[in-house]
């Protein structure tokens, strides 16, 4: 009867997972159209040096795994290798990060961030080596139009 349930739960994780995990990219994927106009710079200094309105700007966003992930990810430690369920989870924590730091720039009346940085933490720590979400904070100066 366990065996039962924890397949059930397997399943219904791996299930209401990857539709959330769609729905996600889907999401992302149509914000990150919208906001393509905001160009985004790892480089300390802008492109252009004429005097501009800079601000600080950040996205922060935590996002946690599901079951699938963690029951995947802990077997996968006994194996050894690349997490790879747990792959998704960064990308999605890193691409929603960097919208929300541009929705803040666009706000702001910004063309341009430079000098963008991140920073992941895991939330909730560990417990048995699996995770159980992940803050990503992204942010840059935003400079704003002439």
């Amino acid at each position: 009867m366990d065996l039962i349930v924890f397949v059930a739960l397997v399943v219904i994780g791996f299930v209401a997972g990857r539709i959330a995990e769609r729905r996600h990219y889907a999401s992302i994927r149509r914000r990150e159209a919208a906001l393509r106009d905001i160009q985004v710079f790892a480089t300390r200094f802008p492109p252009t040096l004429e005097p501009r309105p800079q601000r600080l700007v950040a996205g922060s966003v935590v996002v946690s795994d599901d079951y699938f992930k963690r029951v995947v990810a802990g077997l996968q430690q006994w194996i050894g290798g690349r997490l790879r369920s747990y792959e998704s989870l960064i990308d999605r924590a890193r691409r929603e990060a960097v919208l929300r730091m541009k929705a803040e720039a666009q706000a702001f009346g910004a063309t341009t961030i430079v000098n963008v940085k991140f920073q992941t933490f895991a939330v909730g720590g560990k417990k048995n080596g699996s995770l159980k979400a992940v803050e990503v904070l992204a942010w840059g100066t935003a400079i704003g139009r002439a």
